[in-house]
């Protein structure tokens, strides 16, 4: 990862604008940014800890905790798609798995999340399920999905 993130250098401005794109490369290996990866990150752009926490924090998409699910889910919940039976996806799903929004199943295979907005309003309701985008959803459909994140 340490590589990974040094190769982005010449590709950027300055070093803290290598801060986002880190953050994703740990991310995207250990499915989660643990403390130690902040500190790490922060001594290889010469930055404060507290300057990629903040990167870090400001986005919704990161956990620090604990790793997400092998499958990322996220299910929209605009207006767009709660309108059109998204919150009840969402719900349908929840029971399906076991799981509240922000949970992931014991098994370790489906985080599910809910998103403010996927930008798919034409497909509402929709669930962005790692590089998926699934449209139109139904409690059917969505049980599908969930059948395909093995």
């Amino acid at each position: 990862m340490v590589e990974a993130i040094k190769a982005l250098f010449s590709r950027y401005p300055t070093r803290q604008a290598v801060t986002l794109p880190a953050l994703h490369i740990v991310n995207e290996r250990l499915r989660y940014v643990p403390i130690g990866a902040i500190v790490e990150i922060a001594r290889l752009l010469e930055l404060a800890p507290a300057q990629v926490q903040d990167t870090l924090s400001f986005y919704g998409f990161f956990k620090q905790d604990e790793p997400h699910g092998r499958t990322r889910a996220w299910v929209c919940r605009s207006i767009s798609c709660a309108l059109r039976g998204g919150e009840e996806v969402l719900s349908h799903m929840c029971h399906t798995l076991g799981v509240k929004p922000g949970e992931t199943t014991a098994d370790g295979r489906v985080t599910l999340e809910f998103a403010e907005c996927l930008g798919a309003c034409d497909f509402a309701p929709c669930m962005l399920a790692g590089d998926t985008l699934h449209k139109n959803l139904t409690p059917e459909t969505a049980d599908q999905a969930l059948r395909s994140f093995k």
